[in-house]
């Protein structure tokens, strides 16, 4: 909603400004320039996406709109389901752990996050790595090389959508001369004219500038930085998980491997000390 918002303020700024000045709002629709600037960022945008990308991005727009914030809630699940997995470890063994990661769905600790198990990447990432541990034995610096190197490839993948969209931004002030430009060579056209045909035509013309600065500043841009902070957010929960994991894997006690990982978690979100104790005590 926050989206919404911001281009509302955007829309009544920027008209509201110009309506203040007794600007004409009629001057402003031109329909024309419209399929100029927007018909050629699209299709410069085809031109520069494989197929993959264009799904990508625009998933990742529309889920500007319903992406919902972890909160300190989801961290708690999150920090609770590592304690119980790794105090199983701990009491039976890493073998013990074998049902849970092999058939998380089904898993009675897994079971008890909704929360955690509702985000399939996130519950992948972490079967996926408890397997590697109980597989093989790993160092701790092994592991977490091996954490870092999938979190880096992911990271990469996910900006893409944010990339491409931020050079779709750049290339609309440019697109919007080339809209401006235009409508000089038809403002030419009419030089016989009266100088009221000629003005409006010229006004006509430079609309395309404004459209073009007015979408990549006010809009374009804003969502591919949007993005970025999104799969910067988004991200959070797995550099938890990996610090817990190795934590735990270099021999600390469950409780102080999830604590690692509750240092990882923003202060605006993070449970505190006592929020966890008590609700591991409470497990």
């Amino acid at each position: 909603m926050l989206a919404v918002l911001g281009a509302v303020v955007v829309l009544f700024s920027v008209i509201g400004g110009f309506m203040m000045e007794k600007g004409n709002l009629n001057v402003l629709f031109q329909p024309a320039e419209v399929v100029i600037i927007g018909g050629a960022a699209l299709g410069g945008f085809i031109i520069a996406s494989p197929p993959r990308v264009l799904t990508s991005v625009i998933s990742n727009v529309l889920n500007i709109f319903r992406h919902r914030s972890a909160d300190r809630y989801f961290y708690l699940d999150l920090l609770s389901l590592l304690y119980l997995l790794f105090s199983k470890a701990k009491k039976d063994g890493l073998v013990a752990l074998e049902a849970d990661i092999e058939n998380p769905e089904k898993s009675p600790i897994f079971s008890r996050f909704s929360s955690v198990t509702s985000d399939s990447k996130l519950l992948t990432f972490i079967s996926d790595n408890l397997k590697v541990i109980v597989s093989t034995n790993v160092a701790t610096h092994e592991l977490e090389n091996l954490i870092d190197l999938e979190l880096e490839t992911e990271h990469q993948q996910a900006n893409v959508p944010s990339l491409s969209i931020g050079k779709l931004a750049d290339s609309l002030p440019g697109l919007g001369i080339v809209a401006a430009v235009l409508g000089v060579v038809l403002t030419m056209g009419k030089i016989n004219e009266p100088p009221e045909v000629l003005g409006h035509s010229i006004g006509a013309a430079l609309v395309g500038t404004f459209m073009g600065v007015l979408l990549c500043y006010g809009f374009v841009g804003p969502i591919s930085i949007r993005l970025e902070h999104i799969v910067r957010e988004s991200s959070i929960p797995f550099q938890v998980v990996k610090v817990a994991i190795v934590s735990f894997v270099g021999g600390t006690a469950p409780q102080i491997a999830v604590e690692f990982g509750r240092r990882m978690v923003p202060e605006a979100v993070r449970p505190t000390f006592k929020e966890l104790e008590d609700t591991l005590k409470r497990l």
